[in-house]
This record gives structure tokens, C-alpha cells and sequence, in this order.
């Protein structure tokens, strides 16, 4: 086993607080915010570098609890990212198949109008 591979496995496991992590603190905040908008739908997190759970791993959970529709989301609300345009959607297309009786749907792009309205009420915010 190589030191990348063996560090690749663990570093994603690291135990992680709001000062070693404010990344990760940051994006469980906004997914907690995020579950109190959706009500019953299953709702996971997942990351794709650096920690856990993967992509792969948190569409396992709600297959498990049953879920047939599941949609995956980015906080890349703009274009030009290898993560949102490239990576995401290769994850999925290698999930797909493994999970036949699931529809993977993934919500991206985001709609730039929404995204610029939503930075603008952010600048008046910080404005008045």
C-alpha cells in the first residue's frame, strides 16, 4: 500500500471540530438548515475530498432506508468547477448501474439568476 493510498483512506476519517474543520462545520450548518426546509425527505452529506462520507457512501444510506428517487446537489452554485461538471456526474453514471431500481438525479446547474438574487440580498444585507 502506497503512503498517498494509505493517506487518501484515512485523512477523510480524521476527527473533525468547527476550528480544525470550518469547511465541513460550515456545510453540516447549512445541511441542518437544509433538513429543516425539506421535512420527511432523507437527506445525507457527502464530500468529495478530504472527508467523509464520500458520494458513494452517503447514496448507500437512504438505498438502504428504501429511497427509489434520490437527487444529489453541489454547493458549487457556478459553472466552470471540475467537482460540479465533471466529477459528480462520473460518480453517478458509475452509480447508476449498481443501483438499477434508483433514480440518481442530479440538481445542478443552478439556475444564475437565483444564485446572482441570492448574492445580491447577501450585498444589501451588509449594505444598509
Amino acid at each position: 500500500m502506497s503512503a498517498e493510498y494509505e493517506l487518501d483512506t484515512r485523512i477523510p476519517r480524521w476527527s473533525r471540530t468547527p476550528e480544525r474543520d470550518p469547511y465541513q462545520s460550515g456545510l453540516e450548518a447549512v445541511a441542518a438548515e437544509s433538513r429543516a426546509n425539506l421535512g420527511n425527505v432523507l437527506f445525507a452529506v457527502a464530500y468529495n475530498e478530504f472527508c467523509a462520507p464520500t458520494l458513494e457512501e452517503s447514496v448507500e444510506d437512504p438505498i438502504k432506508k428504501g429511497a427509489t428517487n434520490i437527487t444529489v446537489t453541489t454547493t458549487t452554485f457556478t459553472p466552470g468547477g471540475s467537482h460540479s461538471e465533471v466529477e459528480i456526474p462520473e460518480i453517478l453514471d458509475h452509480l447508476r448501474p449498481q443501483h438499477p431500481g434508483v433514480e440518481l438525479r442530479y440538481a445542478w446547474p443552478f439556475d444564475l439568476q437565483l444564485v446572482a438574487n441570492t448574492l445580491a440580498e447577501q450585498v444589501k444585507r451588509f449594505s444598509s
